[in-house]
């Protein structure tokens, strides 16, 4: 295909996940060495799930991950997955000392660089990530990705996206932002924010 069109960039739509620990840089400073360690065992359990929903890792930078996903549903799927694991390997931890992942979620066109992945998608779901509680996820989705998760115990909860963000750092056109966090609750919670 780019030798049909000389120059032009590549492109493909792609569910975008973007994740990292919350307050990764205080537990450094509490000890370094352990979290460090920790991080590590944690990503062998999270990148499986990734493996496991059909996820790519583009990338890692530091404590934070890039993922690419052909599937919208298994993005959030793996998302929801990978905080509900993470709340297990919390518990009995103590509560200054938890690894807590924030993830954004992001249905967009990309632009394809080798193995990398670029554009306003890709920012889009890192500023989603940014404003996700510890624990929990941020996606400008509807619908279909939050409705069609498999039960899992997770509370939904939708907000408006300039109740968040401005419009220029999200997305021109008015969107929606759904928020997801993993429960201890065995029934599956869903509630709805103005």
């Amino acid at each position: 295909m780019a030798e049909a069109h000389p120059g032009r960039v590549g492109r493909r739509l792609a569910a975008i996940v973007a994740a990292d620990v919350a307050g990764y840089s205080r537990l450094m400073g509490l000890d370094e060495v352990g979290t460090a360690r920790t991080l590590r065992e944690h990503r062998k359990i999270t990148d499986a799930l990734v493996a496991k929903h059909g996820g790519r890792l583009v990338k890692t930078t530091g404590d934070g991950v890039l993922l690419e996903f052909p599937s919208v549903v298994d993005a959030v799927e793996c998302a929801v997955a990978v905080q509900a694991v993470m709340a297990e390997r919390n518990n009995g931890v103590p509560e200054d000392r938890r690894m807590l992942y924030r993830i954004g979620v992001n249905l967009a066109d990309i632009l394809i660089e080798g193995d990398d992945i670029l554009g306003d998608g890709v920012n889009v779901a890192a500023r989603l990530e940014g404003i996700a509680e510890p624990g929990g996820m941020a996606g400008a989705l509807t619908g279909r990705p939050w409705q069609g998760l498999r039960p899992v115990r997770v509370d939904v909860q939708s907000e408006g996206v300039r109740d968040r963000m401005s419009p220029r750092d999200a997305v021109s056109s008015p969107t929606r932002i759904q928020g997801a966090r993993a429960s201890t609750d065995r029934r599956m919670r869903r509630r709805r924010c103005r």
